[in-house]
């Protein structure tokens, strides 16, 4: 498959600490491919990556929380990691972040743990998601349909949300991501 030119596009990755680094770097590759511009959002200067329980690399932060605006992102992606989305639900610019792109009806795109940062932004009741198997209850909780599969397509009143459950999944993942992110308005 031929990646799409996304050159008019913007994409949000918000992140913070305990991130799993691939699941960061493979879907950035992916959009930043396309020609897309892309933003690392984060509640700390520069993002440790970690592999599985490993330190991984940092990576520079583009824009503080509190100076991103949703507004001006076509597309918001949630990688996970355990430490990075249960650090980020305890922090109230990050999960209104979260939430202005669910009230947009935008794409978000979100991977293993990550859905924890949905179910803090309301996100998930009445859609299907897929997830690390650890946060079934949590979603099935929130109102969601968890589904074991390598990538889920939700489609909500114009908004998209595409989720998956661990890195052995990116390639569905970030196929998903890309063909969403090029039909979306």
């Amino acid at each position: 498959m031929t990646d799409p030119d996304l050159s008019t596009r913007t994409v949000a990755f918000l992140a913070t600490d305990g991130v799993e680094q691939v699941e960061l770097t493979g879907p950035w590759e992916a959009v930043k491919a396309t020609g897309a511009t892309v933003h690392l959002i984060s509640n700390v200067d520069e993002v440790r990556g970690y592999n599985h329980l490993d330190p991984g690399d940092t990576f520079p932060v583009d824009r503080p929380i509190h100076e991103a605006n949703p507004s001006v992102y076509d597309a918001l992606v949630l990688p996970g990691g355990v430490a990075n989305p249960d650090a980020l639900r305890m922090d109230e610019e990050a999960v209104g972040f979260v939430r202005s792109f669910l009230g947009a009806d935008k794409l978000v795109a979100a991977i293993c743990h990550a859905p924890w940062l949905l179910v803090e932004a309301g996100g998930v009741e009445g859609r299907r998601v897929a997830s690390w198997p650890s946060l079934r209850t949590d979603l099935e909780n929130a109102g969601a349909t968890w589904v074991d599969e390598p990538v889920v397509v939700d489609e909500k009143d114009g908004g998209v949300l595409v989720t998956s459950r661990k890195p052995d999944d990116l390639d569905a993942f970030n196929e998903q991501l890309l063909a969403h992110l090029a039909s979306a308005p």
